[in-house]
């Protein structure tokens, strides 16, 4: 006869037997029962505590993005599970894999309005790949195991399992199976031979491709496969922001950001190709810009493993539909060794003038105040440009974004989609838990740090190694340049009073410093660099910094912006 065990125990079990070896969570009333049994495990299952379930969530993404597996979230019910709503929804928006345990009111009280009950599948399903209620023990096993594979085939994304008291503390015979296939789900369709050799046929006639690399180039590991198209066709690439360190910066053929605030070769260039390859990306608004002249003399070929981004934003003349990988190994056999150099010579001018109007103003400024496109820079230098970046949202994302330089894979970690504010500092701990021996830099301005803050006790706690660059302008920047550029400088509710960051941090036990001037950056970043532990620079910069190039949101991806009064000639 089989051992008998409880639901909570058969829930640790079933996590181990997946090969988690890390979990993000917080305790409470409805979730005690695993939380008590957990303390059983703690040599086979680290338990990270947060100091906020949203903050679960994102340091569970963070932990995802750099090892490619599931991060994995457990919380008590009512607000706990409301608070990982967010984390939820970005990961969905970024095809994160999360697998999101939250408490729940025993069976009998469901639909009562029990203390701390909440519908979380109803909440939940809408923002998740799977969300399933668990109201018996016996259950548990499949439902983990099915949970699993949907997070992490496919398209990834976020699955949440609602697990009732009475499941947890229930008995049931323990036996796990690991799920391989699920009937109404086919997360890797079988490549079509013919979409291969049509999109094949388009390369070999194209005279102007480009490559536009996205996130799923990197949630598939198809970053030698890209390479190897690009440097067999002779194709430029460009990547959208999640599609950052898909290939290294300093690959003659990488030729920058797309998107509102990326590189001007790229974006005036879509409207000048005659075929654009989208490999793992969805058009997204910030990329396409006005979508009724995005690449207006570009066929377009669209390879991605979820068909319902085909012809969502922009019409496709071509797709490939399955695993990024997978389509990139079929078409290099049949693409033709080729040279584009006529059309590759059109970026040097796009870039030469990005350096002469924006990254001079920006990387090597003149003025007397800081800019962050300098900090970024020194920052990616002093790493030597294999850093893991992580950043919040706002302009120190789109300068992180623009100005780190990427040598490996899996380097940039950011909320894409959903645009998370708070989102960085979390994702930073699980970044540097996920990838304990690489360095974790995580850029955030003074508003975004301040919604999470409080996990800098889940620092103090773990002695977890992650530097804050804090790019500190006392203003909610990104609001503020819109105000500036389309709202006539009328200010409102943008200015922040702000706290002493460094003595904050010290509280927390963790060193820190403010950069006043110019001339002591460098010295504090080395410092920063070199110390064991985390640290955190407070670095004052310019509130007038505004990130440029920008394409403003609904205008033609080609309209870019260079300065306030200045934009980019278009022939």
């Amino acid at each position: 006869m089989k051992e008998k065990i409880s639901g909570a125990d058969a829930l640790i079990r079933s996590l181990i037997c997946e090969g988690t070896d890390l979990v993000f969570g917080y305790p409470g009333g409805s979730i005690i029962p695993v939380y008590d049994r957990l303390y059983d495990y703690q040599d086979r299952l680290k338990h990270i505590l947060v100091r906020h379930e949203q903050g679960a969530t994102h340091a569970a993404q963070g932990y995802a993005r750099v090892t490619g597996r599931p991060g994995v979230v457990i919380v008590t019910s009512g607000p706990a599970a409301t608070n990982i709503i967010t984390g939820v929804g970005d990961a969905l928006m970024d095809s994160t894999p999360l697998v999101v345990i939250t408490g729940q009111v025993a069976t009998p009280f469901l639909g009562f309005d029990a203390f701390q009950e909440t519908d979380v599948v109803g909440i939940t399903q809408p923002l998740s790949k799977w969300s399933y209620q668990i109201r018996r023990a016996e259950d548990i096993p499949r439902a983990v195991a099915r949970a699993f594979y949907i997070a992490s085939n496919g398209r990834p994304g976020p699955v949440v399992l609602d697990l009732t008291k009475d499941a947890q503390t229930g008995l049931m015979e323990f036996e796990y199976e690991k799920c391989n296939f699920i009937r109404s789900y086919n997360p890797y369709p079988e490549i079509n031979k013919a979409d291969v050799a049509k999109v094949a046929d388009l390369i070999n006639a194209a005279e102007r491709p480009m490559i536009l690399s996205g996130h799923g180039v990197m949630i598939s590991g198809a970053e030698k496969e890209l390479a190897a198209l690009a440097e067999k066709a002779d194709i430029p690439v460009a990547a959208t922001l999640l599609g950052l360190s898909t290939m290294p910066s300093d690959h003659p053929l990488y030729k920058g950001m797309l998107g509102m605030h990326g590189n001007i070769g790229p974006n005036v260039n879509t409207n000048r190709a005659d075929l654009l390859i989208a490999v793992g990306m969805r058009f997204d608004d910030r990329i396409t810009g006005n979508v009724k002249t995005y690449a207006p003399n570009a066929k377009i070929v669209h390879i991605d493993i979820d068909s319902s981004e085909f012809d969502k934003n922009i019409a496709t003349d071509a797709t490939i539909h399955g695993d990024a990988r997978q389509a990139l190994e079929a078409l290099l056999p049949l693409v033709d060794k080729r040279k584009h150099s006529e059309w590759l010579s059109l970026f040097d001018e796009p870039a030469r003038v990005e350096f002469e109007k924006v990254v001079k103003r920006e990387v090597y400024p003149s003025g007397a105040k800081m800019t962050m496109g300098e900090v970024v820079n020194k920052v990616s230098e002093a790493t030597g440009n294999r850093a893991i970046v992580v950043t919040d949202v706002g302009q120190n994302q789109m300068f992180s974004a623009r100005y780190s330089r990427f040598t490996e894979p899996r380097s940039m970690v950011t909320s894409g989609g959903l645009g998370t504010m708070g989102f960085g500092l979390p994702a930073a701990i699980g970044a540097k838990m996920g990838a304990p021996d690489r360095t974790v830099c995580f850029f955030t301005g003074d508003g975004g740090l301040q919604m999470t803050i409080q996990e800098l006790g889940t620092i103090l706690e773990y002695h977890t190694d992650v530097k804050i660059i804090l790019l500190n302008n006392n203003f909610l920047g990104n609001v503020r340049q819109w105000q500036s550029l389309f709202f006539h400088d009328r200010f409102s509710q943008t200015p922040l009073i702000n706290p002493d960051f460094v003595m904050i941090a010290n509280a927390y036990g963790i060193a820190a410093e403010n950069v006043e001037t110019r001339d002591t950056l460098a010295a504090a970043i080395e410092r920063m660099v070199n110390h064991d532990g985390a640290y955190l620079l407070n670095v004052n910069i310019d509130e007038t910094d505004m990130i440029f190039p920008m394409t403003p949101a609904g205008a033609n991806v080609d309209h870019i912006m260079l300065t306030p009064d200045e934009c980019y000639p278009i022939d």
